[in-house]
């Protein structure tokens, strides 16, 4: 038996489209997960898939400091438009340190540090998720491969370690503003995303 239970399937009418609900409890931590399903997935072809960590300050408050938000709205149109696919949205915050120590990581950064300093000042690894819920969801949803949408080889490493096959990375690269341009640019420099900014 997976530890990532479905409790509960409903209708969810979007701006981008209507998708399936998938809600999920994860019996280890008690964390909750949402599955956004768009067609039929589980018929054995290859899925279009974003994996999305909850960034409560992008999604919801529109925070110029991240391309959260834009990759969530891009991903979830790019799904709709195809007809066919997943939006898994978890419960992973600040690259699962949490909301409060994500604000702190703000205030060290303000103070000139990058992000993967200031997540290592406080305590933490530069990336704390653990991407086995995911992966666990996506099996249970009956998808066996993945073309993820994804800059993040940590991500695509973090998944095919628990048997999702990823058999294409389809980019989603968001213009760069002036108040996450370090941002944008740590992430390619240290840590190895995926992407074509100028650093």
């Amino acid at each position: 038996m997976s530890d990532v239970v479905c409790e509960v399937i409903a209708q969810l009418p979007t701006k981008y489209g209507t998708f399936e609900a998938h809600g999920y409890v994860d019996q280890r931590s008690g964390e909750h997960h949402v599955a956004l399903v768009k067609g039929d997935i589980a018929d054995g072809e290859p899925v279009l898939c974003r994996v999305h960590s909850e960034c409560l300050t992008g999604d919801t408050f529109g925070s110029l400091r991240c391309d959260c938000g834009e990759q969530r709205s891009r991903a979830m149109r790019q799904i709709e438009k195809e007809g066919r696919g997943v939006f898994l949205y978890m419960r992973q915050e600040g690259r699962g340190i949490g909301l409060i120590n994500k604000l702190k990581a703000y205030v060290l950064q303000e103070q000139g540090m990058d992000t993967v300093e200031a997540n290592l000042a406080l305590g933490f690894k530069d990336d704390e998720r653990d991407y086995s819920a995911g992966a666990m969801i996506l099996q249970d949803l009956g998808i066996k491969k993945l073309r993820l949408m994804t800059n993040n080889p940590t991500k695509i490493d973090g998944l095919n370690e628990y048997g999702l096959e990823i058999v294409e990375r389809v980019p989603i690269q968001m213009p760069i503003n002036p108040f996450d341009k370090y941002y944008m640019q740590t992430k390619q420099k240290k840590m190895g995303h995926m992407t074509t900014y100028e650093v």
